[in-house]
C-alpha cells in the first residue's frame, strides 16, 4: 500500500509538470515563453509543483485512512491541509500564484482516487460529489457575499455576483464533469507524440470551459464564446496533426499574448485530465519510449 500511496502522490507531480510543459498553450506558461505572465516562467512552476510533495501525501494519506460516511468531514480536513499548502507554495514562488487551483483541485483527486482505492465499489466522480456536496450553496452564500465590501471579495466571488459563474467550485462540486465528459475522452482518441496529444486535449477542454481566468484578463463574459470559437476552429483544421492547425495555434498563442489573456483555468483542467490519464494508463511511459521521447 506504501507502494501504491507514493504512486498516487508522484503521479499528482507528474501531473503539473506535463502541464507547464506542453507549448504552445495559448494564455499560459510554458518552457518557451512566459506567455502573458512576465513574473512566471517553467522553472518557478517546477518549483512549486515540487513543494506540494507532502501536501499530496496529507491528501492521499487522508483519503487512504478515511472511515467515516459523511465525506464532506473528509474535505473539510483537506481543506485545513490546503491552506498550508498554499502558503509552502507562496513561500516557494516569493509569492507568485502558480498551483492555487491545482492545490485546490488536484488536491480533491488524489484524495478522492486514496479513497477509491480503499472502496473499490465507489467510482471516482461518485466520491468528489459525496466529498463536496454542498460546496457552491455554502461558499457562495448570496446574502454574505452582499455584506462583504468589495474590496475584500475574490475574483470568483465577483464573477459569481455578477455572471452567476460558480467557476471550478461548480465544476468540481458536479464532479468535474470537463475532465470525465471531455478531458479524458479527447486524451483517449488523441493521437501522436505526449505533447501532440496533450495540446489537442487542452483545446477540446478549451472548447467547452467557462474559464474564470480568461473572463478576468478580459473584463468580459463574451470572450468565453469567442475563445470557443477558436478552439473549435483549431480542432476542426485538424489540430497538431496538420500545417493549418499548428499554424493557426502559433497565432492565436500570439493573440493571447498580445491581449494579456490567460487560460489558466482551462490548464487546471489539463492537470486533472494528466492526472487521470496517468492514473487509467493512457499516459504511460512505455508509450513516450516508443515515442522516442525517453
Amino acid at each position: 500500500m506504501e507502494q501504491t500511496s507514493a504512486k498516487l502522490v508522484n503521479d499528482a507531480i507528474r501531473a503539473m509538470i506535463y502541464e507547464v510543459s506542453v507549448n504552445p498553450k495559448p494564455g499560459l506558461v510554458d518552457p518557451v515563453s512566459s506567455g502573458p505572465h512576465p513574473d512566471m516562467d517553467v522553472f518557478l512552476f517546477i518549483d512549486s509543483a515540487l513543494s506540494l510533495h507532502h501536501y499530496f501525501e496529507q491528501s492521499v494519506d487522508l483519503g487512504m485512512n478515511f472511515t467515516a460516511t459523511d465525506l464532506t468531514l473528509m474535505f473539510k480536513k483537506l481543506r485545513t491541509f490546503g491552506i498550508e499548502a498554499e502558503k509552502t507554495m507562496f513561500k516557494a514562488t516569493n509569492g507568485v500564484n502558480t498551483h492555487k487551483g491545482a492545490v485546490f483541485s488536484l488536491g480533491v483527486l488524489t484524495c478522492a482516487e486514496a479513497y477509491r482505492i480503499k472502496h473499490p465499489q465507489l467510482d471516482l466522480t461518485t466520491i468528489v460529489k459525496r466529498m463536496l456536496k454542498g460546496l457552491t450553496a455554502s461558499d457562495y452564500d448570496i446574502e454574505k457575499l452582499h455584506a462583504k465590501p468589495i474590496e475584500q471579495l475574490t475574483a470568483g466571488e465577483k464573477e459569481f455576483l455578477r455572471y452567476g459563474i460558480k467557476g471550478i467550485r461548480g465544476e468540481a462540486e458536479a464532479g468535474y464533469p470537463t475532465v470525465m465528459q471531455i478531458g479524458v475522452p479527447a486524451l483517449k482518441k488523441s493521437r501522436g507524440t505526449t505533447m501532440q496529444r496533450l495540446l489537442d486535449t487542452f483545446m477540446h477542454i478549451v472548447a467547452q470551459t467557462e474559464d474564470t481566468n480568461l473572463i478576468k484578463r478580459a473584463g468580459r463574459h463574451d470572450v468565453v464564446k469567442e475563445a470557443h470559437q477558436q478552439a473549435k476552429r483549431y480542432l476542426e483544421l485538424g489540430g497538431t496533426q496538420t500545417q493549418a492547425g499548428r499554424d493557426y495555434l502559433a497565432r492565436l498563442n500570439q493573440e493571447y499574448l498580445l491581449n494579456n489573456y490567460s487560460l489558466g483555468g482551462s490548464a487546471d483542467l489539463l492537470i486533472l485530465t494528466i492526472f487521470i490519464g496517468l492514473r487509467q494508463g493512457i499516459l504511460r511511459p512505455e508509450a513516450m519510449q516508443s515515442e522516442g521521447m525517453i
